[in-house]
């Protein structure tokens, strides 16, 4: 492999770049080689990407199922973000030993801590399949039907692929499905933690850093992934030794400088370039408002509630920086898009489509049915998103409760004792008066954004029974169920079955979490799924209607927890109007930041 500075996405926190636009699928590159050559990049297509040789590819990590990390050592030792460690650093913390504060370090292989559940993925190759996905549709197939043979498809090119093999397969939908891609990966399942900061400087800046430029925090965290003797994925195990990857990357300690060549490699989240002026127009004044305001109320009660002792702050870090990150990226893409004009530039493109497109044919109407169909689907991804923002992140109380509900016809002492043992590890991160003082806040507002006819019956009883106050509602479910307490679920589960189904279905907790799940599962659900899914096959022909009448745009397909790649040069910014970043930032910004932080 020639060397070369590859910049880390996990220290991606010195500088800000201007990235060649497009998140790249790797297999691809070939294409693109030469712009990024010319641009300095002095690798070949098949050094980053390759399937029969090792290559960059073979150093970037899946981490968790939901970020990157890279491989530094030939032992198996990998970077990542310090807040996509935190839960796990959270995990092994304690008042008596707090990693979170304080920082971790083993000094020895005996000292890595053990992460059940923590994953590393890596991607052994991508393949293009849509010849094969689409090989039984024929014309005049209903959307059912042809969904229906692609997913027979699907199953048996994924099962072929790994046939013989440790690997896993998916096939992922490309530009709403215009193509399809398999990505055949190995999980390996034993990773342990080997060193964090502290969070001083782990998480300094805090939200201030969050999404932001400039960004001062050391944004690390070092985990080590572990393997079997022959180095392949084993459950976590005393035999298991250190992975022997196939490329690990050098790390570079000469530093850049402006106009350097740049790239980042690794697994973005999702994005939506497509979407039409009508579906962001909801987003920015429907969808992403509702979901900021719960998330706002959730935090003004948990930011309080971990200032005010260290054993609260332990409990819910993690929990508040699941809930924050998103809350801050909503916020930024409101700003974003009202800066940039997105709803403007959106409807001239729409204007430019219309005199295009021939209004006959296989796109007539396109963009007026999509209009359509959009309101009738935004009612109900309001409604679907309060649910997951309620139920998901908010009051734990409720799906803790609905847990139980399985009990009712599994009910043993073999079951029980498994309940009562992750009882015991929900209750060692929990706080019953910071739960209700979330749900005496969350209640009435997710109640107000919802439409009526999608309100469940138990607003009706926190009406009649309550008038509507809310904080007295919350306090009687606290004071009344099972729930609220490690020693009330110990009772609970002691009782007769008889006893035990009685006294769940009298439980306040659980009646709010079966009323809010029972009308999701039955008016919400199947209406915004039915209306998603018509919404998707639109958007497969409004983007094949742009490939095909805009052939000189380019297009890359939106990010979908895939291998990506982008590349720029080291640059800085100007955002706004009057505003001008430069690439780096100095220690005077720490100092200065450190002031109000």
């Amino acid at each position: 492999m020639k060397k070369a500075t590859l910049l880390l996405s996990a220290l991606l926190i010195s500088f800000n770049f201007l990235a060649h636009e497009g998140m790249w699928i790797p297999s691809l590159l070939k294409a693109l080689e030469g712009d990024m050559q010319s641009k300095g990049l002095k690798l070949s297509a098949e050094d980053i990407y390759s399937i029969n040789k090792s290559s960059l590819k073979d150093a970037i990590v899946h981490f968790g199922g939901g970020c990157t990390a890279e491989v530094v050592s030939e032992k198996g030792l990998i970077l990542t973000n310090h807040h996509c460690g935190y839960s796990q650093i959270n995990q092994h913390s304690t008042i008596e030993n707090n990693y979170l504060k304080n920082g971790f370090w083993a000094m020895s292989s005996s000292e890595e801590l053990r992460n059940p559940g923590l994953t590393a993925t890596f991607i052994v190759r991508i393949e293009n399949v849509t010849a094969l996905v689409n090989a039984d549709l024929s014309e005049g197939l209903d959307s059912e039907e042809a969904s229906r043979l692609r997913a027979d498809a699907i199953k048996k090119i994924t099962n072929k692929a790994i046939e013989g093999t440790q690997y896993n397969a998916v096939v992922k939908p490309f530009y709403y499905g215009n193509e399809y891609y398999m990505i055949v990966s190995k999980t390996y399942k034993d990773v342990r933690l080997v060193g964090a900061p502290p969070s001083a400087l782990g998480k300094f800046g805090g939200d201030t850093d969050n999404w932001v430029w400039p960004r001062h925090t050391c944004d690390f965290s070092v985990f080590r992934i572990y393997a079997d003797k022959e180095n392949n994925p084993s459950a976590i195990s005393d035999d298991n030794v250190p992975y022997s990857p196939s490329h690990h990357l050098p790390v570079s300690l000469e530093g850049i400088k402006k106009d350097d060549f740049t790239m980042v490699f690794g697994f973005p989240g999702y994005t939506q370039q497509y979407l039409t002026s009508y579906a962001v127009k909801d987003y920015m004044e429907v969808i992403n408002p509702s979901r900021i305001k719960m998330r706002e109320l959730s935090l003004s009660v948990i930011d309080v509630a971990m200032a005010s002792s260290e054993k609260t702050f332990i409990q819910y870090a993690s929990k508040q920086s699941r809930i924050s990150n998103a809350y801050k990226k909503w916020i930024g893409q409101n700003l974003g898009l009202n800066e940039k004009a997105a709803l403007a530039k959106k409807r001239a493109q729409e204007a430019k489509y219309l005199k295009t497109v021939p209004r006959d044919g296989e796109y007539k109407n396109l963009l007026q049915n999509m209009k359509n169909l959009q309101v009738r689907l935004t009612k109900y991804e309001q409604a679907n998103s309060l649910h997951r923002e309620l139920w998901y992140y908010g009051p734990e109380i409720i799906r803790f409760s609905e847990s139980f509900s399985k009990l009712i016809e599994e009910n043993s002492t073999e079951k029980n004792a498994e309940k009562l043992k992750r009882a015991t590890a929900f209750f060692n991160k929990y706080n019953s008066d910071i739960d209700a003082a979330i749900l005496s806040k969350l209640l009435p507002v997710y109640f107000e954004m919802l439409d009526d006819d999608l309100e469940p019956e138990i607003k009706n009883i926190i009406a009649s029974k309550y008038n509507n106050d809310f904080s007295e509602y919350a306090e009687c479910v606290f004071k009344k169920s099972h729930f609220s307490s490690l020693e009330k679920v110990e009772k609970l589960l002691s009782y007769s079955p008889k006893k035990f189904k009685k006294k769940l279905e009298s439980d306040p907790a659980y009646l709010l979490s079966k009323s809010i799940l029972s009308k999701y599962e039955k008016d919400v659900k199947p209406v915004f799924y039915a209306n998603y899914f018509l919404m998707q096959d639109e958007m497969k022909k409004y983007v094949q209607a742009q490939m095909k009448y805009f052939p000189k745009r380019t297009f890359w397909a939106d990010a979908n927890s895939t291998l990506r790649l982008t590349y720029g040069k080291v640059e800085g910014s100007s955002p706004r109007d009057g505003m001008n970043y430069d690439w780096f930032t100095t220690l005077d910004g720490i100092i200065a930041k450190k002031q109000y932080w």
